[in-house]
This record gives structure tokens, sequence and C-alpha cells, in this order.
């Protein structure tokens, strides 16, 4: 990779779930070399694993020569521990959505990357503001928020927060152009602009199964037929996870205090009993 994206070459990814390992996965395919950290050895396993399949299908597909495959996949190292981030130009965290856990680990990082290094968080709700302040740092912390499933959606919303400065967001938006993305610089507010829209209505879809207005399948073929929506908003819910709607619209409840938000009973009922949707096997559908 050439310097071009502010000499950005080696990236390190916190996560290595499905969202971690497709952020890995698509700066790995653009160039940089990669570290995937994760707590979890069999994680990690799991994640190298999903990637070289899906390496594998872009080479079926044409989008990618076997040799490209193969290079990408030997950019990619894993790592058990934060220090691992040692040598990174830019860290993109891919935890689980919860601010303890962001809050703890941007501390960490702010300890433990090089002095100059970018701290991204691919937080799909949580204030990029509040998690900067936890730094040392808070001009160089941003967010990139990918969308699922990374290596094939275009879009990355890029987050500055309060102290973001100029000349972190304009390499941050540069690097997301490198990667093959199509970045859209937002503000930092609750749910951003994506989850601002989309989980009202994944909220107003389970309200309509609540109250009996139809079934799940009724819900999304008519927003796919009458909306051209490609997926239900119920499909949808289950693909992102059911807790993880549940923690957003609780972000956006309580940072924007409008009764709008409030998480629809029925979600908060199906989270309870571990129906988290296509992970859990159950969702709004079985799987």
């Amino acid at each position: 990779m050439s310097d071009t994206v502010g000499g950005m070459q080696r990236a390190a990814v916190i996560g290595a779930g499905q969202m971690g390992n497709g952020i890995a996965h698509v700066f790995a395919v653009s160039g940089h070399e990669v570290t995937m950290i994760d707590v979890s050895a069999d994680a990690l396993a799991r994640g190298r694993d999903t990637i070289a399949k899906n390496l594998e299908r872009q080479v079926k597909k044409g989008a990618l020569d076997a040799e490209a495959a193969g290079a990408a996949l030997a950019r990619i190292q894993t790592a058990t521990a934060l220090d691992a981030v040692g040598t990174a130009q830019i860290v993109v965290e891919a935890a689980t959505e919860r601010t303890d856990l962001k809050f703890r680990i941007f501390e960490d990082l702010d300890r433990l990357a090089p002095e100059g290094a970018i701290l991204a968080s691919n937080t799909s709700s949580i204030s990029i503001t509040e998690i900067a302040a936890r730094t040392t740092r808070p001009e160089l912390v941003i967010g990139m928020h990918f969308m699922n499933p990374v290596p094939v959606m275009q879009l990355v919303e890029v987050i500055r927060g309060l102290a973001t400065s100029d000349a972190t967001t304009a390499q941050v938006m540069a690097l997301s152009r490198a990667l093959g993305k199509t970045p859209v610089e937002v503000n930092d507010f609750p749910g951003f602009v994506a989850n601002r829209i989309l989980m009202p209505m994944i909220n107003e879809a389970i309200y309509c199964v609540m109250e009996g207005v139809g079934t799940p399948e009724a819900i999304d073929t008519v927003m796919k037929l009458g909306m051209n929506h490609p997926m239900g908003p119920l499909t949808l819910a289950d693909f992102i996870g059911l807790d993880t709607c549940l923690a957003i619209l609780e972000v956006l409840h309580d940072g924007l205090g409008d009764p709008k938000y409030r998480p629809c009973p029925l979600l908060r009922k199906y989270v309870a009993a571990g129906w988290l949707g296509r992970k859990s096997g159950r969702g709004f559908y079985q799987y």
C-alpha cells in the first residue's frame, strides 16, 4: 500500500466476530497488513476461517483472482492480547455494542497504540465524543461504522466526535475510499444517520407483530414488494441480532429522550428468552 492514505499501511482490528473479520478482510484485500485481535483464540480461528471462505467466494464470482485472495489472507495475523496494536497506524474497534466495554478498550488502546495512531470505533450508536473522552488523543478518535456484510456493503458512516480533527476526518474518508467503500461524513448524535432511521422502522414492524397487525412474513412481504426493500425489517432484525437492535434503541431512547424510540416490549421479551435471531437459531423466524 502506498503512502497516499496518510501512510496507514498497518491496521489492527479489535474483535473477530462478523463485523471484525469483515473489516479485517477489506483491509487485507486493499493491501494493508492487519492484526485481528480477540480475547478468544476460538473466535480468532472462526474469524480467519470465515475470511478464507469469503475470499474463496469472491474468487468464484470473479471479483478477485486466486493469487490476490491468497496474498490477502497472508496479510492477516491474529493475537489474543491488545498490546498487538503496538505497531498499528489505525485501530478499528469492532467489539460487542456495550458502552462500558468500549470505554475500557479505548482507555487501553490509548495506552498501547503508537502516538499519532488513529483510533476508530465501528460502533453503530455509542457516542464517539464520549469514547474519545476516555483517551488523551480525542482529536484522533473517530467512528467508522461499516455495514454488514462488510466485504459486500458499500457504505461507511464516518462519525466525527466533538474533538475529532479535520485532518483525522480527511484521512479516514480517504482510507475508506481506498478500501473500495463510499464514506459519508456524519456528526455525533445518538444512532448517527443509519440507525436513527432504520431502528424505528424495525421497532414499528415489531409492534405490528405484537399487536397482531400481520405475521412476520406478511410484514416483510409488504416492505419488500411495496417499498422495494431487498430484505424485510424483521428478517433484517434477525440478521443484525435482536440484542443489538435492543441496545441501539436504548441508546436512541436514552440519548434523545423521545418516546418514539421506546423499544417494543415484544423485542425485550425475545431478547430475554434468548431469541436473538439468526445467530441463536431463532428470532422472528426459525433458522
